[in-house]
């Protein structure tokens, strides 16, 4: 499976992650924008995501997840946290008809704004206890520290979710060529 490692409370390196965070629409806008619209909205298959509706679920993901859910947890481990439902989720708030330059200045602004919630948490000497969960009725305790691990890994696993449509749509657009030459996927 993947590369995941237990919580280890105190040794995240928050500078670094929100360098990563602050750079990542930058690099959202690059690879999302280097096909055409109608590309954006190819997918392989009705149970897959375009790139376009990828892009829109990062938006909502920035708004409605990982900064209101790390902050509740870190403010109050009690409070429960806010429902998200992403089943056909896709489907039920239109992804697929929406506006991509929209969504990607979006989605800008509000990692800007997580950026600036994450930046003002690093004072010396008083840095989030990363160690306070909160209990999630499904899943067992979520540790504000997996929280913030798994938001910075949300961008490259998108990413790579992206860069597969990427590579799908090279497949597309030759068919009957071998991509063997590229190098494995």
């Amino acid at each position: 499976m993947g590369e995941q490692k237990p919580s280890q409370a105190g040794t995240i390196d928050l500078e670094l992650i929100i360098e990563r965070m602050a750079g990542f629409p930058a690099v959202l806008r690059a690879v999302a924008t280097c096909v055409s619209a109608d590309d954006a909205r190819w997918k392989p298959g009705p149970e897959h995501w375009s790139i376009l509706e990828i892009c829109c679920h990062m938006l909502d993901e920035e708004r409605e997840d990982f900064r209101l859910r790390l902050r509740s947890t870190l403010d109050d481990p009690a409070r429960p946290w806010a429902p998200l439902d992403l089943t056909d989720v896709a489907t039920l708030r239109g992804y697929g008809s929406r506006d991509l330059a929209r969504t990607l200045s979006e989605f800008e602004v509000e990692r800007a704004g997580s950026i600036e919630w994450l930046r003002s948490m690093l004072v010396p000497g008083r840095m989030p206890d990363w160690s306070i969960a909160y209990v999630h009725p499904k899943v067992g305790p979520v540790p504000a520290g997996d929280l913030m691990a798994s938001w910075a890994a949300h961008d490259a696993l998108h990413l790579r979710q992206i860069s597969r449509r990427l590579y799908q749509l090279a497949a597309r657009d030759t068919p009957g060529a071998n991509t063997e030459y590229a190098g494995a996927w």
